[in-house]
């Protein structure tokens, strides 16, 4: 008995058309659709501020308009995480477009999540559920499910809880399910989007994922036939490093032993992934506090030709008594510049000036007025990317942790009825795992100075204010050297802005990887935009471009 869940979004603002690509591509039997992230909800619940009626991905109503009779002919059940901050009212108005459409369909959702109220001073705190009161809303016939925060992988976990009829302690099952969860909740990322070695198929429009789960746990993952991308140990190995750490990976269900997963081809565009085991899960749910830090504004000058560094020094010792009243200042400059460059673009070098503050004058019109005075006063060749504007806000994320009996998870039904979803029975602490032990070391020989992602592949991702890199070889020789060589401080060697921050390094042998784990990279999190690339999501390339001395076996 096989269980078909494909999914049609990785996140709010995803590919349209993908919710019918995947109805009309092939079998299916759930349909998932993952709208949330940290960003996001902060997003709606600015939305919220505005609409108290809103709060939800109204993306994922214009969707269904147009598929709704399709998913309904087919017989093709829908969950989604798209309710966000308000899902009932996304239900609600689910059915109304169901009504005016005239399509049956008994619509469900999932609350219990918002903790808003017992976290004064935050703009949305929610709890991340697992995938039980899903499952209980698919028990009594729901055809679609919103849900507001619950984990990326509750999406699949409930329905094949509901489907095999799985109980709470089913920790392998369970695990597995998360398994196969977390492959798809990213969307084309399993299938050849974002991948290191995307040289390897056509990804120019990659198709969406599906699994097919079966009683025991197991899946293989694959697409609809004739999409574009593809599937192989590599794409299914990256997503699976993607945002995660070490060999337990917890969540509100079970705490997934990701040290235990067996990846193997199964056939074009088919990975089978068995042997996950799980554990029961940890006494606490986490939950995300999404803030108001104050207001952030920017400008970014552009120095061109000669004596790079000078223009840069006198723009900031100009600019310095303008910025003396805010709280927090960074000057970064992109030497982007070449020499004798052909073109006046690759003559020049980026200076980015990032003002926060709790006042929003102070890094409006303060910054605004300092900067545009310099127009024709600074040094030669001014001119700035664009004008810096008046300030807007910026967020903070935060994590805290609730007890599993500190949320009333209910299953709200297409009738009314609440169906109160217990918390967990039983719980485990959740303890680092012994490092396994290293394999044996590659034969010395001649090496090449070379980059690294000429021998292993990279995914990189964000969590809060921390970012993980997961690093994977390709072929048990090339795993070998990478264990022994890519160490933490090497990592550090390697990535000088993670020099002074701690790095974790986890071992997967079974994957042939390493997850790095760099504390505080990215400050209070993607909507505090700490750094250039404030999800992390390039970290990986960057690491993937250094070089080092590789065994030329290997090259």
């Amino acid at each position: 008995m096989t269980l078909r869940i494909g999914n049609a979004s990785g996140f709010y603002g995803d590919r349209f058309d993908a919710l019918r690509e995947m109805l009309t591509g092939g079998e299916l039997d759930v349909l998932t659709g993952d709208y949330l992230a940290e960003l996001t909800m902060l997003i709606l619940g600015r939305d919220r501020l505005k609409d108290p009626g809103a709060g939800y991905a109204r993306t994922f109503l214009r969707q269904l308009e147009d598929c709704l009779g399709i998913a309904h002919e087919r017989g093709v059940r829908i969950v989604t995480n798209a309710g966000g901050l308000n899902p009932a009212g996304l239900a609600d108005d689910v059915r109304h477009l169901a009504d005016r459409l005239g399509i049956p369909v008994r619509v469900a959702h999932v609350e219990g999540d918002d903790l808003t109220a017992a976290h004064p001073g935050s703009l949305a705190a929610h709890a991340y559920l697992g995938g039980f009161g899903i499952a209980a809303c698919l028990r009594e016939g729901a055809d679609i499910v919103v849900t507001g925060r619950v984990t990326d992988a509750a999406l699949v976990t409930g329905p094949a809880a509901a489907h095999f009829g799985w109980r709470e302690t089913d920790y392998d099952r369970l695990a597995g399910a998360v398994v196969a969860g977390h492959v798809l909740e990213c969307g084309a990322q399993a299938t050849g989007g974002n991948y290191a070695f995307f040289r390897d198929g056509d990804v120019r429009r990659p198709g969406f994922p599906l699994a097919e789960l079966h009683e025991d746990g197991s899946c293989v993952i694959t697409k609809h036939p004739g999409t574009g991308g593809f599937v192989d140990v590599g794409t299914v190995t990256a997503q699976l490093l993607y945002e995660t750490a070490g060999a337990r990976y917890a969540g509100p269900d079970v705490t997934t032993r990701l040290d235990t997963v067996r990846l193997g081809q199964d056939g074009p565009d088919r990975v089978r992934i068995d042997g996950v085991r799980g554990e029961a899960p940890p006494p606490t749910l986490k939950v995300g506090l999404n803030k108001l830090g104050g207001f952030r504004n920017e400008v970014v000058f552009v120095l061109t030709g000669l004596d790079i560094e000078a223009k840069a020094a006198l723009v900031r010792e100009q600019l310095e008594p303008a910025l003396g009243k805010a709280a927090d200042v960074r000057w970064e400059l992109a030497r982007t510049d070449r020499p004798d460059a052909s073109t006046e673009e690759t003559a020049s070098a980026l200076l980015r000036l990032v003002v926060r503050d709790p006042d929003q004058g102070v890094v409006g019109r303060a910054l605004s007025g300092a900067a545009v005075e310099l127009a024709l006063a600074s040094y030669p060749g001014f001119h700035v990317l664009a004008p810096p504007g008046k300030g807007s806000p910026y967020g903070v994320f935060e994590d805290v942790y609730v007890p599993h009996g500190g949320v009333d998870h209910v299953a709200v039904l297409h009738d009314g009825r609440r169906v109160p979803v217990p918390p967990a029975h039983d719980t485990a602490v959740l303890d680092a795992v012994p490092e396994p032990p290293l394999p044996e070391p590659p034969p010395p020989g001649p090496t090449r100075h070379a980059p690294l992602g000429l021998v292993a592949g990279a995914r990189s991702g964000d969590k809060g204010g921390n970012a993980n890199v997961g690093v994977w070889a390709r072929t048990d020789d090339a795993w070998r050297w990478l264990a022994h060589e890519l160490t933490a401080d090497r990592f550090q060697q390697l990535i000088p802005e993670s020099r002074g921050l701690t790095v974790t390094r986890h071992l997967l042998p079974r994957l042939r990887a390493l997850n790095f784990v760099v504390e505080g990279i990215l400050g209070a999190g993607v909507a505090a935009q700490h750094r250039f690339d404030p999800q992390a999501k390039a970290l990986g390339e960057w690491l993937r471009s250094r070089h080092l001395d590789i065994p030329e076996a290997l090259l």
